[in-house]
């Protein structure tokens, strides 16, 4: 199958540009397996966007800063909520620099509905009556759940001993 003149001019434009764009985000993101994936999505926005903006390189590299950015605010969110799950649940003072560490040590130990529920409270910040609307439950057991969710996050934590003192009650 021969490829269409802008299929063939975006491939010509990849082979050309990939590498620069590669060790822009690279240079930006300690991760190499992160780096390709974003700037795998340079280049899918420009395929998206081909009839509509000018392919130059400065223009890849511009997507790439927005898209570097997203990863860096989505990092940022993820450590506010390990933090704010691992206080919350715990109920306990958390180290901010521990909070990831222990949340991804903890998480793993629940069942994947205790996961669940606790990604859709504190990840996607989500209500009750929301969490059981994505779940096809009721208002009443999406509490129920996230509440025994905790408890056994508490008890994961427990078990592992975390040097995090204590394990003291939430309020309801």
């Amino acid at each position: 199958m021969v490829p269409s003149d802008r299929e063939g001019d975006f491939i010509t434009m990849h082979k050309e540009s990939y590498p620069r764009v590669y060790a822009f985000v690279r240079r930006r993101i300690n991760d190499p397996e992160t780096s390709q994936e974003i700037a795998a999505d340079v280049f899918r926005i420009a395929w998206q966007k081909w009839e509509i903006e000018d392919q130059s390189v400065a223009w890849l590299l511009s997507v790439a800063r927005h898209l570097v950015g997203n990863a860096y605010r989505s990092r940022d969110r993820r450590r506010e909520l390990e933090l704010q799950l691992a206080r919350n649940a715990l109920g306990a003072p958390v180290p901010d620099d521990s909070a990831g560490n222990l949340v991804d040590e903890l998480l793993p130990l629940l069942k994947s509905a205790q996961q669940e529920i606790l990604r859709l409270a504190y990840w996607d910040g989500l209500s009750s009556e929301e969490m059981a609307t994505v779940l096809g439950i009721s208002a009443n057991s999406a509490r129920v759940r996230l509440h025994r969710a905790r408890e056994a996050f508490r008890r994961a934590a427990a078990k592992s001993g975390s040097a995090l003192g204590p394990v003291q009650e939430l309020e309801a």
